[in-house]
């Protein structure tokens, strides 16, 4: 009997030891993953589809890891000023943020593409980046940069102005006019525009003061930002654009590369799977501004394509000229990135 109860004793107890980990691991406090943007904030049904995309990115997430993820978005720059994500999230200070890539063009020249006037014309050629060369190259170029890229997000450009519309370059001459990025703002310089060079969350109080009299930003943030309370010209993105942005949802590789591979793996596939919502979600925008606009008392104009053509062709001239002398590496992202304009 001595025999046989010492046994059961060791057995029990050997059964507690394997089980403890098991205990620690479900009692474990989930990992908290902060979620920054610029947008106003909704729910994950309504309002910018780009904070919905993030809700929809941090239940899902939770879902498919147990809860041992748990993502909290703070819109509206909430958490920090706009300009500070990108760098923040290199330094591994914030987790993930979704935003303009071309608003990390100071700290990384190539970003400029993000929003280069002419290099991306549809949506289904932004769609191609992804896989193309193009896109391995700034993946990387962004890897090394302590950057991933979990969600493409492109984004056609319109123009709200209110003074006249900004249709033909010509009628950018004498305007104070945000272009949103570098390149952008060369463009708008060569057309006869003073230009200014602010978030695309602070045009609002720029024009309602007068101090800026144009701006260029997605269709999203034309609907989101209710510029049509303060500009009445709006020239769309519909159909045809001559720019569109990249505006993804990114992660720092720090943090991505602290987790274990199982919940890396729900991170990437997560965000890959959001990529159609997003494209949806954009092109009803490019859509539904301009029955916003007019509903406001404003008025709407579309691009033909020999006006596209045109902003192209100055845009040629000056920001991918200026873009491919700025470096090796600025000269050959740029030679793939037009491979896909084929």
């Amino acid at each position: 009997m001595d025999r046989t109860r010492r046994t059961l004793v060791k057995a029990a107890a050997a059964a507690s030891t394997v089980a403890l980990p098991l205990r620690a691991s479900f009692s474990a406090e989930p990992r908290a993953l902060a979620i920054s943007h610029q947008f106003p904030g909704g729910t994950i049904e309504e309002g910018d589809f780009r904070d919905r995309l993030c809700r929809k990115f941090a239940v899902e997430v939770e879902r498919l890891t147990g809860g041992a993820l748990k993502g909290t978005v703070y819109p509206n720059s909430s958490l920090m000023k706009t300009n500070a994500q990108f760098s923040a999230m290199r330094k591994g200070a914030l987790d993930l943020s979704l935003v303009p890539l071309s608003y990390a063009g100071g700290e990384v020249p190539e970003t400029g593409l993000g929003l280069m006037p002419g290099v991306v014309t549809s949506y289904e050629q932004g769609a191609r980046w992804k896989t193309a060369e193009i896109g391995k190259a700034m993946s990387d170029l962004l890897r090394d940069k302590g950057i991933l890229i979990l969600s493409w997000i492109w984004q056609a450009g319109g123009v709200a102005s209110r003074t006249r519309p900004i249709v033909e370059p010509e009628d950018a001459k004498g305007l104070k006019v945000r272009g949103g990025s570098r390149e952008m703002d060369m463009v708008l310089k060569a057309a006869g525009s003073a230009v200014m060079n602010i978030p695309s969350d602070e045009i609002y109080a720029n024009m309602q003061t007068g101090a800026l009299d144009a701006a260029m930003t997605s269709s999203t943030s034309l609907i989101s930002f209710r510029l049509e309370e303060v500009a009445k010209q709006l020239t769309t993105g519909r159909g045809k654009a001559y720019w569109f942005m990249l505006e993804p949802l990114m992660m720092s590789r720090t943090v991505f590369d602290s987790l274990p591979k199982a919940h890396q793996d729900v991170l990437v596939k997560v965000g890959g799977e959001l990529e159609k919502f997003a494209v949806e979600g954009a092109k009803a925008d490019d859509q539904k501004v301009a029955s916003t606009y007019e509903r406001a008392g404003g008025k709407a104009y579309d691009l033909s394509a020999a006006t596209v053509e045109r902003w192209r062709a100055l845009a040629r001239e000056t920001a991918w000229k200026d873009f491919a002398a700025r470096s090796d590496s600025c000269a050959h992202m740029l030679k793939l990135a037009e491979q896909t304009l084929a």
